[in-house]
């Protein structure tokens, strides 16, 4: 059926281009062949209502013409979104599974050790898939609801560690109600314990700043390493975030890294309005 729609669809725009190519060309061809004019002034001797009708004609034609090509350029917005929409979905459904594979492995293992322990675990763990699988797909949450989700994934990494480890999280929230695409900061703070607080048994530190205000938003995680642990073309995690900041925030963020003397910092400023 579509296909045949389809098929009536192009006869008819072959017969509106045959007929529009044959009007100016029969009636050239009948002045010059027909009534031996050495010159045409286009519709000049025809009656006026030939004439009016003819003008009329060519004047739907391009209306119709630049309504189909409005329509044609909102098909490829739309497209356009809906693929960004997908991209961004798929990128979001990657951020954290290792994570949580993790954190199910030292629970099979704490289970028999220490079942309160495990309780709590699981109990702040279901906290975070929650978030990630429901409020992970939202369009945007607020800054403050990030926060208490980087809150509680810094809570449950101190429980599950058998060595001190030194956290900081940071806030000056001068302006409230800001919204951000949910999951940005997480994947620096996982960094900041995957290749830190991982491999180091003792003084690992991780430190996180997070300002707002003036529309401006700055997120900062310092952690020290070793210097075997850091990746120099970075993993999965930061690929799907530069690839979500330039898809959500284009022009509009910057994203920086340095090391030195065994301190890794990832810096992110957003612009949010």
């Amino acid at each position: 059926m579509i296909s045949l729609l389809k098929s009536k669809n192009w006869l008819a725009v072959r017969i509106i281009v045959f007929i529009s190519i044959a009007i100016p060309v029969g009636i050239i061809a009948y002045e010059f062949i027909i009534l031996g004019k050495d010159s045409v002034v286009f519709l000049a001797d025809y009656p006026s209502a030939v004439a009016i009708g003819v003008v009329i004609y060519y004047g739907v034609l391009l209306i119709l013409g630049l309504l189909w090509v409005i329509k044609q350029l909102k098909e490829v917005l739309k497209l356009r979104n809906e693929n960004k929409k997908n991209e961004l979905s798929h990128l979001q459904s990657q951020v954290n599974p290792h994570f949580f594979f993790n954190m199910l492995n030292n629970l099979y293992g704490l289970v028999d050790k220490d079942s309160k322990k495990a309780q709590e675990l699981i109990l702040k763990l279901s906290d975070l898939m929650r978030y990630s699988i429901y409020n992970g797909q939202e369009d945007s949450v607020s800054l403050e609801e990030e926060i208490k989700y980087l809150k509680n994934y810094i809570e449950l990494h101190q429980m599950r560690y058998h060595k001190k480890i030194d956290v900081e999280l940071n806030t000056n929230i001068t302006e409230s109600g800001y919204k951000v695409k949910p999951l940005l900061f997480i994947i620096l703070l996982e960094n900041a314990f995957k290749h830190g607080v991982e491999n180091l048994r003792e003084d690992a530190y991780v430190k996180v700043n997070i300002k707002s205000g003036d529309n401006q938003i700055h997120f900062s995680v310092v952690n020290n390493f070793e210097a075997a642990s850091i990746s120099e073309t970075g993993g999965i995690g930061l690929k799907n975030l530069k690839r979500r900041l330039q898809l959500v925030y284009p022009n509009k963020h910057s994203l920086s890294f340095s090391k030195a003397e065994g301190v890794y910092v990832a810096e992110l400023n957003l612009t949010v309005a």
